[in-house]
């Protein structure tokens, strides 16, 4: 005998008013109604059983045995950040149908009357920060479900500190509710509010700090705050750019990241891609976090590892430049061909003869197809009346790639 049907239905800012007529026909019909307690006091003459959702396994257990018709109340849409996405994952779709109602967020841009379909939707409720954040910075407008611990304050100072704060800032609490109230300000001005819990935040950016003059590659080597000869110099960095075949939403990994200047540049012409930058120098990682604030490189994620160590924690890269190897060259690209993404695309810069060797020696025998770029700089200098040619080391950028050559 097949099972009962279980009903999703979203309750609509106006609470009663906001269900639709197929919607109450489906609450009116069924024998079990599950939700919060306060989408449950929406429906005070409720002739059948209530339950408060609580434990999502608990009731998950439930509805797998049932016979008895059920609906599960939700917020606005169930299928956006709602309990949709559980039971979908965990019971057969045709026994699941699907009522929306407007989301809190359509709700929201609505009464702010700005446009939500350029924006990207963010829930910290219940997760860490991290993610959300990396999210929230390469994006022009974001709506954010926050909760008590990752409130708005919160946000705002993770943005502060990445040098992300160029946000217009719609603090929206209470919706649908008495107490209903909306806060237009910046993001240093969400640091002093303390919000209600319920609440949707809405970031639309306004102002890029601190990259008005820069380009989106080729930034002059002086720009980084480095040691001397640390970075890698610009020419060379455009090549090794070139030679990474990078695209918009890869994951790359930048092993003896230096000055971060590669991971800076490549996270201009990756935006929504994910960078993670290895360096454990004390003195470099000083450098680096400089570096990072000052280009809002939104998207680089510093690990305070040495390579190999701090690989194991880091999704598969589809991309990995290796600037510097600390001595363990071998032990890195072993690491990395048990990871590397299917045409995935490894990069090296060498310097030295026995450096460039060993690399060639190394890839080809975990059988990787191998080109050289002989990368040779002579910038010109004054010298009285006249200029000359200053010429620069040699630099040999590697880069590797199985398959067809």
């Amino acid at each position: 005998m097949p099972q009962q049907k279980i009903y999703l239905v979203g309750a609509g800012i106006e609470g009663w008013e906001g269900f639709g007529a197929k919607a109450l026909e489906v609450i009116n019909d069924a024998d079990v109604l599950i939700g919060h307690q306060r989408h449950l006091d929406i429906v005070p003459d409720f002739k059948g059983e209530k339950q408060v959702l609580g434990d999502l396994s608990i009731m998950l257990d439930f509805l797998k045995k049932t016979e008895k018709r059920v609906v599960v109340l939700g917020s606005g849409d169930p299928n956006f950040f709602g309990v949709a996405r559980f039971l979908l994952r965990n019971l057969p779709k045709e026994r699941i149908e699907i009522f929306p109602s407007v989301t809190s967020v359509q709700y929201a841009f609505a009464r702010i009357k700005e446009p939500w379909d350029d924006a990207i939707f963010v829930s910290v409720h219940g997760r860490g920060l991290k993610g959300a954040i990396d999210r929230i910075v390469a994006s022009e407008k974001a709506a954010v479900l926050t909760d008590e611990v990752n409130s708005p304050a919160a946000i705002a100072r993770e943005l502060i500190a990445r040098g992300a704060e160029g946000y217009e800032a719609y603090l929206c609490e209470d919706l649908g509710l008495s107490t209903e109230k909306f806060t237009k300000t910046d993001v240093k001005g969400l640091v002093d509010i303390v919000s209600s819990p319920l609440n949707i935040l809405i970031l639309i950016k306004t102002w890029e700090p601190s990259l008005l003059h820069y380009p989106l590659l080729g930034i002059d080597d002086e720009e980084f705050v480095t040691a001397k000869k640390l970075i890698t110099k610009q020419e060379v960095r455009a090549v090794t750019l070139a030679k990474l075949r990078l695209q918009d939403d890869l994951v790359m990994w930048d092993i003896g990241a230096g000055s971060a200047s590669v991971s800076i540049e490549a996270s201009n012409l990756m935006p929504n891609g994910k960078i993670f930058a290895l360096e454990k120098n004390p003195q470099y990682l000083a450098f680096i976090r400089e570096n990072l604030k000052k280009f809002v490189a939104r998207n680089v994620i510093l690990i305070e590892a040495f390579a190999p160590e701090g690989l194991d924690a880091l999704p598969d890269p589809d991309r990995v430049f290796v600037g510097g190897s600390g001595g363990m060259l071998e032990e890195i690209i072993e690491a990395v061909d048990r990871r590397l993404r299917p045409e995935g695309v490894i990069v090296l810069n060498a310097v030295t003869l026995d450096t460039l060797t060993k690399s060639v020696e190394f890839l080809e025998d975990h059988g990787y197809n191998v080109e050289v770029t002989c990368v040779n700089i002579a910038k010109t200098r004054g010298l009285t009346e006249y200029k000359m040619f200053d010429a620069h080391n040699p630099v040999y950028i590697i880069a590797a790639w199985k398959g067809e050559e």
